[in-house]
């Protein structure tokens, strides 16, 4: 008889606790996964895949003007908000199924209930107790809010993906990804977007020059970006909302979207009663094989707060499960993590910034070429690309690309393979470029840009 109910039980059934607890079954453990809302998480059911699918609806506005100068005439194009919201949650609703689809067939069990840890081997799940020898938290994380007067009218972004009517005016406050990409989606479907950023710039932590050039480009499109600058307090006034900012100015506005940064999603977990260790960051510590200071007890991605994104939470489960049920240690490389903004125009990025650079190696070249992208040539759209390599002098070795422009997500990924490949400024030089293509330029640039301490595109 076993002595546990499970092999293993998974708490949080998002990209990382679908990825572990399937590889997990497959390799013949017997599992069940916890999970108190949709299967899918973040990035399925109000992230990655949704937002994403908002930028497209947003870059639409582009298309429809840039084809006149294609030779196209169209009517005025309307949009319909609701329409787009409806669209997106019918493709929520099919991925949804497709998540608990692969689940049930690799004989994971699915217990549609918030769990919490009893011990270090027993989870309480509605009402049930069930034990397993090995317990795995992919409890994911939520949209941060400050305490703030007024706190009650900010939504974030998990609620913009369900609103029923576009507002007039937003006021997006955080100039993070999530912020950027949003300010980039209302201003394309027409509202009027202010961005509040405490920051010198949006983007904080990417390359200098990507992100002042495309600070630029979002106010080409209309879109506010107020720099160093707070929110005092909010209030709510005659059907709209007014921001008191720290200089005494007031903003009004009628949405005020908070993007502010996300928080590991621990509380009512358990785990204060195990002392499990938990960092000042919020998130639960793991070691290189995502165990926890409890070694019955594993956490892979958002809730351990290492590196929020979809792809390092799913390379987090597979090298937990071939740890722990395939007798194949492996664990997660941190290096080189390329990501993207889905922004307009979009920003990736893969390795290290100039700055980064700079600070860690003694001899640093950096390559960079900024142009009209050639679809603009007829559209005449005020639209600029940048692309920048940067180079370890004394090895040669490309230790950063970064890119501003139309397919930069697509033409990243495929230098992130070079880069982990460990390729260097001379084999990016021998590559052949597809011409004509934006791509080309990486393996085009010849000149070394002087270094300049401060930069400023604008």
């Amino acid at each position: 008889m076993a002595k546990f109910d499970y092999d293993l039980l998974t708490i949080g059934a998002g990209s990382g606790g679908v990825r572990a607890s399937r590889m997990s079954a497959e390799f013949g453990a017997r599992v069940a996964i916890c999970e108190d809302n949709r299967v899918g998480g973040t990035c399925v059911i109000r992230g990655c895949i949704p937002k994403k699918l908002f930028a497209y609806g947003a870059h639409f506005a582009d298309e429809f003007a840039d084809s006149a100068g294609y030779g196209w005439t169209t009517p005025a194009a309307e949009f319909d908000w609701g329409r787009l919201v409806e669209a997106k949650n019918h493709e929520i609703d099919r991925l949804n199924g497709v998540y608990i689809r692969i689940l049930r067939e690799n004989g994971v069990e699915i217990i549609e209930e918030r769990a919490r840890v009893v011990d270090p081997h027993t989870i309480e799940a509605g009402g049930r107790t069930l034990t397993a020898e090995t317990i795995l938290i992919a409890a994911g994380a939520r949209p941060a809010t400050p305490d703030i007067p007024g706190r009650e009218y900010v939504i974030t972004s998990d609620e913009a993906f369900e609103m029923e009517t576009l507002p007039k005016r937003v006021v997006i406050v955080g100039g993070g990804y999530i912020g950027v990409e949003f300010a980039g989606i209302f201003n394309g479907v027409g509202a009027e977007v202010t961005e509040i950023v405490r920051a010198d710039t949006i983007l904080r932590g990417f390359d200098q020059d990507v992100r002042l050039a495309l600070a630029d480009e979002m106010a080409k499109r209309g879109i506010t970006i107020r720099s160093e600058c707070v929110v005092r307090g909010i209030e709510s006034e005659n059907g709209a909302l007014s921001l008191r900012l720290a200089h005494g100015e007031v903003l009004e506005t009628d949405l005020v979207m908070y993007a502010t940064g996300r928080t590991p999603r621990i509380e009512g977990l358990g785990l204060e009663a195990l002392s499990v260790d938990v960092g000042e960051s919020g998130g639960v510590v793991v070691d290189k094989y995502s165990r926890t200071s409890v070694p019955s007890i594993f956490a892979i991605g958002d809730v351990t707060n290492r590196v929020m994104l979809t792809p390092v939470a799913i390379a987090e489960g597979a090298a937990f499960a071939e740890t722990v049920f395939n007798d194949n240690p492996r664990s997660m490389h941190y290096g080189d993590i390329p990501t993207a903004v889905f922004s307009q125009p979009p920003l990736a990025s893969v390795g290290l910034t100039e700055d980064e650079a700079r600070a860690r190696h003694a001899e640093v070249d950096v390559y960079m070429s900024r142009f009209r992208p050639l679809k603009h040539t007829l559209s005449k759209r005020d639209e600029s690309t940048v692309v920048k390599l940067v180079v370890h002098g004394d090895s040669d070795r490309v230790v950063g690309c970064h890119m501003l422009g139309m397919d930069a997500p697509e033409i990243i990924q495929g230098l992130a393979i070079a880069m982990t490949c460990g390729a260097t400024k001379a084999q990016f030089d021998a590559t052949v470029g597809v011409h004509p293509s934006a791509a080309e330029e990486f393996v085009t640039l010849r000149e070394k840009r002087p270094h300049h301490p401060v930069r400023d595109l604008r």
